[in-house]
């Protein structure tokens, strides 16, 4: 949900995406039923990831010096 907030703090996603896709997402019990998410919602979260660039995040090789507990 963190990301969506975050899509939201960016005007990536209007409210009531953010309302209606937090809604679905909250009341999916299963992979298939969040895959179930109605089109206009998916566009909505497919142009915001865009916008992020969320998949650079996900072809990026983890840092693994990263964080607080390397020196």
């Amino acid at each position: 949900m963190n990301t969506l907030d975050e899509m939201l703090s960016l005007d990536l996603l209007s409210a009531a995406q953010h309302r209606e896709i937090r809604t679905w997402l909250r009341s999916s019990k299963t992979p298939a039923a969040i895959l179930a998410m109605p089109p206009h919602l998916w566009r909505a979260v497919e142009a915001a990831s865009v916008a992020m660039n969320l998949d650079a995040d996900f072809t990026r090789p983890p840092a693994l010096d990263a964080g607080p507990d390397c020196a």
